[in-house]
């Protein structure tokens, strides 16, 4: 049990990490929470700080989710609910983060992270759907949704085990969730697409 707890402690803090912030802040004397979006994640870093900047951040926020869960699944192979639970903890650790008052980011590009550990080729056809969305569309929170929503279906497709499937499952849901604010701009026309552009009703 102990074990168990270690791994989730070490989980969570892995998640928890803002890079988003702590890039913002290292190379731009920026809080990274004052601009744009406000959001600390890759996509304002992109946007509002640099784009090398925003991928960098894209690319260790994938990194954290990929860890913990490749780490304890390599540990753990018997006991796949701790991978999940593990992974369950990565997640929420990034979007409620205690380093930044339990105010993170919206789990897409961590959660992207956790599932090139868990399942890789769902992961490459949720990127596929995602770059195609984005390059009709041209919204990332747009291209990210429909993205969260494809996970489920891909693992049922790849015949993956019922628990990543369900799992899959309620992290699309908490990632549209998160997106709430987003989904609403998409409506009223005031989203910003990815080069900082608006459109317009």
């Amino acid at each position: 049990m102990l074990k168990i707890i270690l791994y989730l402690i070490f989980a969570y803090l892995c998640g928890a990490i803002p890079f988003g912030y702590i890039i913002a802040k290292i190379f731009k004397h920026v809080d990274i929470r004052t601009v744009g979006s406000e959001n600390p994640g890759a996509t304002n870093v992109y946007r509002t700080i640099s784009k090398p900047l925003g991928i960098l951040t894209l690319f260790l926020d994938m990194l954290k989710g990929f860890i913990p869960v490749y780490f304890v699944k390599i540990i753990n192979p018997e006991f796949y609910w701790i991978v999940i639970a593990v992974a369950l903890v990565t997640i929420i650790g990034h979007i409620f983060t205690v380093f930044l008052k339990f105010k993170g980011g919206k789990g897409v590009a961590t959660g992207c992270g956790v599932f090139l550990a868990l399942n890789p080729l769902s992961v490459l056809i949720c990127f596929i759907t995602f770059a195609i969305i984005l390059a009709i569309f041209r919204y990332v929170s747009f291209a990210s949704i429909i993205a969260a929503m494809m996970l489920p279906i891909s693992l049922y497709w790849l015949d993956a085990v019922p628990e990543l499937i369900l799992f899959s499952g309620v992290i699309a849901i908490l990632i549209v969730i998160r997106h709430i604010g987003n989904i609403k701009r998409l409506l009223n026309g005031t989203e910003n697409k990815i080069f900082g552009t608006k459109t317009t009703k």
